[in-house]
């Protein structure tokens, strides 16, 4: 096979992937559009920003890597970004790859301890930044301990990112690596713990973009992808970038933070085909619909909808379906296997589970020696496919607790039904035992939410006066004036009649806004310092 070629099969169920020896996964996903005609079509609408084509893609992908290359950046050095939803973060991220250099995309939403850390973990030869980012990425890097060579910001009226490119070759060839070989990292956000730097082969960016995008949301040329979730995080990069990069779609990129107004703004000027976001965004559009029926956002170029992050409550699933008929995909990914490796699939809806293993991917639930257990039992969920993480930067103990013979523990409790749905019961270490009797967090919160004066809920255990565990709620209102004794004993007996007797929260807080990850989920753990 001929160098830097892909070869997928899709004759057969799951799609039979193959590279050629030689292996620079920067080349399908950028320069092979040119050699397929696609030069003048456009790759890539900035929100307020113009538009790229797949021909201006590739030149200032091969512009930023020789960038870097004449900067001093060596292969195999980290660089690290925390550049905002923009054609450049497509810029740096592929020219490093075809450089052989390892672009590192950080959480915009970070603080300077949390770059420090990252900047002195990773080693890190670069840091490039978007100019919004200034204020937290200097002191970062004036308290590390380990200095990077460049520190640059993307554009400006200095010395930054742009202007190297400027004056770099717009001709680059492929570093020769490996479809195995180390390509880009992900810092996990996770739910507990510090960040861990997540490592990632070239071919596993194929993988997922041919086995969910193609595979499951049927994503073509013709499609306009539009993702509320960010390009620094797994869901994001894929929904946003890679997707759309390996059938020649077009996506669209909104710089600024996600609300219901902006998305609605986005969907009806760019009229994307597929839209990906989370259930707190899900919830917060149905909020914004809901209370201004006369100016409802024109959603008709929409033909689906994804959901990750957190688990999707039925309740909201089926309030999504009911205002908009448009089919709205739950699925759970991590930033270990790159992208979503359980889902609900077009014509296989399962309110309240996460869907069926995607195909070319593996689950089981097991108990705590590792068996498989029965079907309708709970246990941890171990998947099994090829864009599972190499490793975890500078952690062997990590990794090798947390992948064991090819199969990878997500850290997340949950059952299977008889029809191979995946049923999610939280985090493991969330899990509840009251009365003797292991309780779901995410039950009850799905119970809380179904109630109309409720948007968001989280559960967690707490002692009583008797040091006995039982379950908390903290709880964001649609109308925060609705708080009170009166809204709280309504909610008990919602919960009391919908619920196994001893799952009704004991306490009820009303608060303004739950902690969560870039990615949506819950940071239970935080609420239960409280």
């Amino acid at each position: 096979m001929e160098d830097n070629l892909v070869s997928v099969d899709t004759d057969l169920t799951p799609a039979v992937i193959s590279y050629s020896d030689r292996f620079n996964v920067a080349v399908p996903f950028i320069d092979r559009h040119l050699k397929e005609g696609r030069e003048n079509k456009i790759a890539i609408r900035v929100h307020g920003g113009g538009t790229v084509t797949y021909k201006t893609l590739a030149e200032h992908v091969n512009r930023a890597g020789n960038a870097l290359v004449d900067l001093g950046c060596k292969r195999g050095d980290r660089v690290l970004m925390v550049v905002k939803d923009s054609a450049e973060f497509y810029y740096l991220f592929w020219g490093a790859i075809k450089a052989g250099i390892i672009p590192v995309p950080l959480n915009t939403l970070l603080r300077a301890k949390d770059y420090t850390y990252i900047i002195e973990n990773s080693e890190a030869t670069g840091v490039i930044f978007s100019p919004e980012y200034l204020s937290e990425v200097e002191p970062a890097i004036e308290k590390s301990n380990h200095k990077p060579n460049t520190v640059l910001s993307t554009d400006g009226s200095g010395e930054c990112l742009a202007k190297q490119m400027l004056n770099a070759s717009a001709n680059l060839n492929a570093v020769t690596t490996t479809a195995n070989e180390d390509c880009f990292w992900l810092y996990s956000s996770g739910t507990t713990g510090g960040p861990k730097g997540v490592v990632h082969a070239h071919k596993d960016m194929v993988v997922t973009s041919q086995y969910y995008g193609v595979g499951i949301l049927g994503i073509s040329e013709k499609d306009t992808c539009f993702s509320a979730a960010k390009l620094f995080f797994a869901y994001g990069l894929g929904n946003a970038m890679t997707f759309p990069l390996w059938v020649g779609a077009e996506a669209v990129l909104l710089p600024g933070p996600p609300t219901p107004d902006s998305c609605h703004e986005i969907i009806e000027t760019y009229k994307p085909t597929i839209f990906y976001g989370v259930p707190t965004l899900y919830a917060a559009q149905l909020k914004s619909m809901e209370t201004n029926e006369t100016n409802n956002p024109d959603l008709s170029s929409i033909r689906l909808c994804t959901s990750a992050g957190e688990a999707l409550p039925p309740d909201l699933l089926k309030r999504w379906m009911d205002k908009t008929g448009i089919p709205l995909l739950d699925g759970i990914g991590t930033t270990e296997i790159l992208h979503i490796f359980l889902s609900n699939q077009i014509d296989k809806i399962k309110p309240g589970a996460s869907g069926l293993a995607v195909p070319g991917y593996e689950g089981k639930i097991v108990d705590g020696d590792g068996k498989e257990v029965p079907n309708g039992e709970t246990g941890d969920l171990m998947i099994k496919g090829d864009s599972l993480l190499k490793l975890y930067w500078r952690n062997p103990d990590k990794t090798t607790a947390s992948i064991k013979d090819g199969w990878m523990y997500t850290g997340d409790t949950y059952y299977k039904d008889d029809e191979g749905f995946f049923f999610c019961c939280g985090r493991s270490d969330d899990m509840l035992k009251v009365g003797g009797i292991w309780c779901s967090p995410v039950e009850i919160e799905n119970k809380l939410v179904e109630h109309p004066k409720v948007l968001e809920a989280a559960i967690v255990g707490r002692e009583d006066d008797e040091q006995l565990i039982k379950p908390e709620a903290f709880i964001v209102l649609n109308n925060p004036k609705d708080a009170g004794d009166v809204l709280q004993k309504e909610l008990l007996e919602h919960c009391k009649a919908g619920l196994a007797r001893y799952k009704y929260p004991r306490w009820f807080n009303f608060v303004e806004d739950l902690p969560k990850t870039a990615t949506g989920k819950i940071q239970r753990f935080q609420l239960r310092s409280e």
